[in-house]
């Protein structure tokens, strides 16, 4: 995943004790989760980002630290995992019923939908996206991603969701697309317009 494209170039000590806090705490990190890969390769880019930009300038690692913590523990007030509304399956989908139709038949994962959808990035970034293209899609629930395959089969007629969907059951280590890189996570809003 991300870890593997990350860890073929070692970083800084300083910039790795800004981003772990110790280097104890780096050697004792286990990167072992979805969660835990994106932090490090998310965290990583960061660093060589931030190298990029203040070469000649001193950072105090303990500050740096300091900082993206308090930044992270704001953000935790604004994710949408965090909040009440959102289900998390046996494979680990996320998803939160935007809006509710009147029906109660759902697709098979043999079945053919038409959908509407809207995906980004965890960023904000937009990779792909019917509502902006104006035309809803027809596809075979079988011949999509697993997330959709499984997410879109809770759905009936008129329900619109919001998927947060780990990258592997999306497109894992794969480069998807130029806007979607390997290890990311898809967030998809949804509507399920008919069942073909």
């Amino acid at each position: 995943m991300i870890l593997s494209t990350f860890k073929k170039v070692a970083l800084s000590a300083g910039v790795a004790l800004a981003i772990t806090g110790s280097a104890l705490a780096a050697e004792e990190l286990k990167l072992d989760t979805d969660e835990t890969k994106a932090s490090y390769g998310i965290g990583y880019g960061f660093a060589q980002n931030l190298m990029g930009q203040t070469q000649g300038i001193e950072l105090s690692a303990d500050a740096l630290a300091q900082g993206i913590k308090d930044a992270m523990s704001e953000a935790e007030m604004k994710v949408p995992a965090k909040k009440d509304g959102v289900t998390t399956t046996d494979s680990g989908l996320q998803y939160e019923v935007m809006t509710k139709g009147d029906s109660d038949e759902h697709p098979s994962a043999e079945s053919t939908v038409q959908v509407h959808y809207h995906g980004t990035l965890i960023d904000g970034t937009v990779f792909d996206s019917s509502v902006d293209r104006g035309e809803p899609i027809d596809f075979p629930l079988n011949g999509v991603i697993a997330g959709w395959t499984e997410g879109v089969q809770l759905m009936s007629p008129g329900d619109k969701y919001r998927f947060f969907i780990p990258a592997d059951l999306a497109y894992g280590d794969s480069q998807a697309s130029p806007l979607i890189p390997p290890g990311s996570t898809l967030i998809f809003e949804v509507e399920l317009l008919d069942i073909l």
